[in-house]
């Protein structure tokens, strides 16, 4: 470990000490440490800084922090660029957002900007911002210069030693921003570029992340320790689980795959509206309606260990919105869990029959064949049990059932992010490319969903959940 993370280590332990005493002893502690040592540890960045918001290291061109919402990305670009204008006084900077005006209003004035991270009052009284050049001088002379990614004919041609981009995945002209960037950071021994942003999948952030020598760093928004908890405990009651949750909570880049049969966008809108967590197991939305069938779908595991096995719920009811009568599916819940033995896994179908009063349970019998009935039986299960075989590949059983959705005859009553992360990686082409070797949860799905939309209609009595 180099000497400079042993005395970050060592503030963040000094920190840790502090924040543990009671308050008088806290101050005095602070006072005999004195004005100068104080104000030391107050300035040092590093020490304050929780994971994501440091580079690794140093030997890097490009630094990109990929964040949930209030996760501090603005202030570690802001203490990043200060750092650099005390070190080269003479650099050039680059600060581009999706306009000029939010250069101003986050990335210099506001409550995490440039001016915040000033280390005192003197340095921030010899800052000096001109709006009408687009240019903020520090302390140091070092100047930086406002750019918006819409215009990136703007960028050509001025020369710069550093560069801060804040969400770039919002620029409406990133691809040419960035382009006209990356070819005019040539000043100095070694130009550098920050990222700071939300993930989008746009062609620029993709290109961004395709760089040579790129850093990757970032977190969630509950990983700030100074955001409210309130606001935590808000917005994942809201957006948990969700794929706008994920990306703009949890920071991650959501991609789809090339010819998914459930695009993420599709999996959006096929969601009915969900007002969040603490509804307990077995809850359904109004929105869903009168059930008349319901269905458990199981995609047995391959192996008696390691493999997961698909257990997922399944309704069949009325349209409530239009009273037309026309069929609508509804996935209920996703019970699925790997490493189970036979006995095990079996146990969690009948107990995900007996919790939503299945009428039948539909299992895949390539996998066992009589044993999956045997088992199942054993485990006490006395309601029907139909063995299916996968004749048709993945992509043919899957491709109807993703019909279903695009026309709005099935949709999701919930949010089932392993389930949906695996309908995202199938393709029409009949490949897999999403999480785990198979996709077990998204097989039982189609297999309930099959029974309920495409099999034999019967005269069902009447179910209210």
């Amino acid at each position: 470990m180099a000497t400079h993370d042993f005395l970050i280590a060592d503030g963040k332990e000094m920190l840790r000490r502090l924040k543990a005493l009671p308050t008088a002893k806290r101050r005095a502690a602070l006072e005999a440490a004195g004005e100068s040592a104080v104000k030391a540890l107050d300035t040092a960045w590093p020490v304050w800084a929780h994971a994501g918001q440091l580079p690794p290291h140093d030997d890097w061109d490009i630094w990109t922090m990929l964040t949930g919402r209030g996760f501090g990305k603005t202030r570690a670009g802001a203490e990043w660029v200060s750092a650099r204008a005390r070190e080269t006084p003479g650099a050039k900077i680059a600060l581009v957002a999706a306009t000029t005006d939010e250069v101003r209003r986050v990335m210099i004035e506001g409550r995490a900007g440039l001016f915040a991270a000033a280390r005192d009052g003197d340095e921030r009284r010899q800052m000096r911002w001109e709006p009408t050049l687009g240019r903020l001088t520090f302390a140091s002379g070092a100047e930086a210069f406002a750019f918006s990614g819409a215009d990136g004919e703007s960028l050509r041609g001025p020369e710069h030693h550093f560069a801060w981009c804040d969400e770039l995945a919002k620029w409406k002209r990133a691809q040419a921003a960035w382009d006209n960037l990356i070819l005019g950071l040539r000043a100095g021994t070694h130009p550098q570029a920050v990222v700071t942003t939300t993930p989008r999948a746009v062609p620029a952030l993709r290109a961004v992340l395709a760089m040579p020598k790129l850093v990757l760093t970032g977190g969630a928004s509950r990983d700030n320790p100074h955001c409210a908890p309130s606001f935590i405990r808000m917005v994942q009651a809201v957006h948990g689980g969700t794929r706008f949750g994920r990306q703009e909570l949890l920071g991650e880049l959501l991609e789809d795959v090339e010819g998914a049969l459930w695009p993420r966008d599709l999996i959006e809108r096929s969601r009915l509206p969900f007002p969040g967590e603490g509804r307990g197991p077995g809850w359904v939305p109004a929105s869903a309606g009168t059930l008349v069938r319901i269905v458990i779908g199981v995609d047995p595991p391959a192996t008696a260990a390691g493999d997961a096995c698909g257990i997922v719920a399944c309704g069949l009811g009325e349209d409530p919105k239009t009273g037309s009568g026309r069929a609508v599916a509804y996935v209920l819940g996703d019970h699925s869990a790997a490493g189970l033995s036979p006995e095990q896994w079996a146990r969690k179908v009948a107990a995900a029959a007996e919790k939503w009063g299945a009428d039948l349970i539909i299992a895949e019998g390539n996998q066992g064949g009589e044993m999956v009935t045997s088992v199942l039986r054993g485990a006490g299960l006395r309601l029907p049990v139909r063995r299916v075989h996968a004749r048709a590949g993945k992509s043919a059983r899957a491709a109807p059932i993703a019909a279903f959705f695009e026309t709005g005859e099935a949709k999701f009553a919930g949010k089932f992010p392993a389930l949906e992360d695996e309908l995202a990686g199938l393709t029409y082409g009949g490949g897999y490319e999403g999480p785990g070797r198979s996709p077990d949860r998204a097989d039982a799905m189609i297999w309930a969903l099959t029974e309920l939309l495409l099999g034999n209609p019967r005269e069902p009595s009447i179910r209210r959940l």
